[in-house]
């Protein structure tokens, strides 16, 4: 077969068509590999501290470093940082890596540390991991390339707080106002990817970062699809228009054949998260514990689980995830009892002439909360209660209705750390404007046992404190725990290196590879 030269130096009646096909064949080969995927709702601020909603957090997480990060087995490993070493229980001194470089070329260095740290302790800058911050007391610009933190106390978070992404003094240190800043649509971060194209309820490009410190990504684009329906999504991926999606379980269970899995790989684990209902308990409807205890005497949770999720979920007991240090296995789920719930709503008044009545909002693209708010419409129903649900897409859900406390209940998840924070959403001072603390719980014994854990670098004591924690709120009531589901994600054949993890699948993503076809 001729080579590229040869075909070039023919003469050009014998060269036409074959100098053609060559350039389709040669640029089919070269042609940059892209990971497709699809997003459901629209990211409201591609800043690190600001990045509060978990479609913001997901693309952030392509653009920005922290100086830590966990490791494919939860282990806390340097990331933008180079060491790291305690001079004593209340002084972290961290060397910073000396070839990170922002996207626009800009040498990362201790400035941009202590910068993100006064950014984040700004009270004009609303964010939700201020609180995590509070325990340091100073941090020092020892040279370019070495930071010093003092904390007021030793601190069980010394190392993670630093896991936030960083932000750029030489773009933003004139900012006036971070929260409204062109930047949170135009970011510039030291990670993996280059923000290429971001337009609100339309497609997200990201272009591989070539001077990445660690190494250019082997996939040069990951292309974010903008769809809201799920079903159209689903409909993507069977179409294997997608490389990596997650899975509902009626989908796995029953809308997927065999073919499907010549195509992608499963990958099941148990969820970092739960789903629950919150009260707001600054309204007049949910101040008295005992309306709350009724609802929750009539939820019905395994039937939750078992409609939703056909086995790939369980039931949850309380604020922190099984399987961690601050976990309570004492606390089991309130026994299922209808008639003492309906006894507690008579004595407080409420009967068939007189129901009690609020409304439960949640967002749009997601149908099993949806359909979560739908089951428990009817099982409240059992006990004379009435239940009207609201559902709102997702901006207009945080704008109107989270943010300002504007609602009677809601239905949510979150997402858990490998070290839960009790502080971000139980303790009284996150009950403050950008704090996850929106549904007003204010119990002292509890921020007083927060405060106490703070500082609790023994391992087992820190567990005693947590388990307490745990109780003291599952018998407060401030939500209904509802369920953790499984987490189901599917992975094209055509990705390479895949290696499932305690953390998930994407602690290697540089090393993944996609086949050309």
């Amino acid at each position: 077969m001729e080579t590229f030269s040869q075909i070039l130096s023919m003469p050009k009646r014998f060269t036409s068509f074959w100098h053609f096909l060559y350039i389709i064949l040669f640029v089919s080969y070269v042609q940059a590999s892209q990971l497709n995927l699809t997003i459901s709702s629209n990211p409201s601020r591609l800043n690190p501290v600001l990045a509060n909603d978990s479609a913001s957090s997901e693309i952030a997480d392509h653009l920005f470093n922290g100086l830590f990060k966990y490791d494919k087995d939860g282990n806390i490993v340097v990331d933008l940082a180079e060491s790291y070493s305690f001079e004593n229980d209340t002084t972290l001194i961290i060397k910073l890596k000396k070839n990170v470089l922002w996207h626009d070329g800009h040498k990362f260095s201790a400035k941009d540390v202590l910068f993100t740290y006064q950014t984040i302790i700004s009270p004009k800058v609303f964010n939700s991991i201020s609180s995590s911050f509070a325990v340091v007391k100073d941090v020092i610009e020892v040279d370019e390339y070495t930071i010093k933190v003092i904390y007021k106390q030793p601190y069980y978070k010394a190392l993670e707080i630093w896991m936030s992404g960083m932000l750029p003094y030489h773009i933003l240190k004139d900012e006036a106002d971070m929260m409204t800043s062109s930047f949170n649509k135009n970011p510039i971060g030291t990670g993996p990817y280059k923000l290429g194209t971001f337009r609100a309820s339309s497609d997200i490009e990201l272009i591989a970062n070539e001077n990445y410190f660690e190494k250019k990504p082997n996939i040069d684009k990951i292309y974010y699809k903008f769809v809201p329906d799920p079903n159209t999504s689903f409909l993507m991926l069977k179409q294997n228009s997608i490389d990596i999606s997650g899975l509902t379980p009626m989908q796995i269970s029953r809308q997927i054949d065999k073919t499907f899995y010549d195509k992608y790989q499963v990958i099941t684990k148990e969820s970092f998260a739960y789903t629950y209902m919150g009260f707001n308990l600054k309204s007049a409807k949910f101040k008295d514990k005992n309306i709350r205890q009724a609802l929750s005497l009539a939820i019905d949770r395994q039937q939750l689980v078992d409609i939703l999720f056909l086995g790939y979920g369980k039931v949850c007991n309380g604020p922190f995830l099984p399987n961690t240090f601050a976990y309570d296995e004492s606390v089991t789920t309130p026994k299922l009892d209808r008639q003492k719930a309906k006894e507690i709503l008579k004595s407080l008044g409420y009967d068939e002439n007189n129901p009690f009545t609020f409304e439960v909002v949640t967002n749009s693209g997601n149908d099993i909360r949806v359909n979560a708010a739908e089951i428990i419409q009817y099982q409240l129903k059992q006990i004379g209660v009435d239940m009207k649900i609201r559902v709102l897409e997702w901006q207009a859900f945080l704008n109107t209705v989270v943010h300002p406390r504007n609602f009677d209940a809601v239905i949510l998840g979150w997402s858990m750390s490998l070290t839960p924070d009790a502080s971000q959403i139980w303790h009284s001072n996150s009950d403050r404007v950008g704090g996850f603390n929106f549904v007003g719980y204010n119990n002292k014994q509890v921020d007083k046992l927060i405060d106490d854990s703070i500082s609790m670098i023994d391992r087992e004591k820190l567990s005693k404190t947590y388990k307490e924690i745990f109780k003291l709120i599952t018998d407060d009531i401030p939500y209904i725990f509802l369920y953790i589901p499984d987490s189901i994600t599917v992975v094209s054949k055509n990705i390479k290196n895949i290696e499932p993890a305690l953390t998930g699948i994407w602690h290697n993503q540089l090393d993944w590879e996609k086949n050309r076809l």
